[in-house]
């Protein structure tokens, strides 16, 4: 494929991995943040030290606060936390209405229980058959080293996720395609969530057969509410559900899984937040996972525990014994 121009919207791990890729295949792809100081930082020293540190970035990574750079762009590629996608488009006027959009974020928007790509029709008239997810097992820090890595890009118009995947492609970072947006969108969520409580159950140091057991019925309450939202239940088989799942539940990198440590060791929540320099998406997509539960009458055990942890301060053994002692049921009761 001839070289693209790609709007990179974050200069966060994330969005910063994805350039070395896109640049490392020949493409001109930039990044778009509003923090002048980072931008500075990339473009003199070709570091991202918050977000990325310990890693050299090529000098191919360049990095601009100017939101005109983005008009003549081919792509845009969004890697902006879910919670602010909507209010960083307003209040930056984003030139990017009816761009073709690749969405790397992962969650749920808390007030509206939108999906990601819902957010995009609404702001910028996105068109679905010009939309990709792009998601999967697929930590920034390992990316941004080159250690081979696999993601899946879902879009409704199959052939545009054809092209996501050529454009993303190469001997480190392999692309599989998909037609199932809501399922990629809402296993790359709800991972999240569970990953919290796999932190607990570390913090807690409770062992691997309670690890296993969240991981299994942590995939079986992501599936049950993805289907329930128009999914195909096999996708939660995939590299976007059970592939991050795990990567998610158990790695070093995993700031979700971290959050959950610190509060199985005793800390508060508000506390841990402040801490941090990045952002844990699976608090505010716990509080969405709740309420879309309730909409959707789909019983989520694990996540309305977790919720209870965070925003009603139950103490996490507590919530582990209603777990454990809820009704017996049959394993496959969905």
């Amino acid at each position: 494929m001839k070289p693209t121009r790609i709007g990179i919207i974050g200069a966060g791990g994330w969005g910063t991995a994805l350039g070395i890729v896109l640049n490392r295949n020949g493409h001109n792809a930039f990044l778009w943040t509003h923090d002048t100081n980072l931008a500075h930082t990339i473009n003199r020293y070709h570091v991202n030290k918050d977000y990325l540190p310990n890693v050299i970035l090529p000098q191919s990574i360049s990095a601009t606060n100017d939101a005109s750079s983005l008009v003549d762009c081919d792509l845009i590629l969004n890697t902006i936390p879910t919670q602010y996608i909507r209010s960083t488009i307003k209040n930056f006027s984003l030139p990017i209405k009816n761009k073709p959009i690749v969405n790397g974020s992962k969650g749920i928007e808390t007030e509206s229980l939108k999906r990601i790509s819902e957010i995009f029709y609404e702001t910028v008239e996105s068109d679905a058959n010009n939309f990709t997810v792009l998601t999967g097992p697929s930590h920034a820090e390992e990316v941004s080293r080159e250690m081979p890595t696999t993601v899946v890009a879902a879009s409704e118009n199959i052939g545009f996720a054809n092209s996501i995947q050529e454009i993303f492609s190469n001997d480190r970072f392999r692309v599989y395609s998909s037609n199932d947006v809501v399922g990629c969108e809402m296993g790359g969520s709800l991972k999240n969530v569970i990953a919290l409580a796999a932190g607990i159950i570390d913090g807690l140091e409770l062992g691997d057969n309670t690890k296993a057991a969240l991981i299994t019925r942590g995939l079986a309450e992501m599936s049950r509410l993805g289907t329930a939202m128009g999914a195909n239940p096999l996708t939660f088989s995939g590299l976007s559900g059970l592939g991050d799942l795990i990567v998610t539940c158990n790695s070093k990198h995993s700031r979700n899984r971290y959050v959950g440590e610190m509060i199985g060791r005793g800390k508060k929540l508000n506390q841990i937040i402040e801490e941090m320099k990045m952002i844990a998406e699976g608090v505010k997509t716990t509080e969405s996972a709740y309420h879309l539960g309730i909409k959707h009458n789909v019983e989520m055990p694990i996540a309305e525990q977790i919720f209870q942890i965070l925003f009603n301060d139950v103490e996490p053994l507590a919530a582990i014994k209603e777990l454990m002692t809820r009704t017996s049921k049959n394993e496959w009761w969905w």
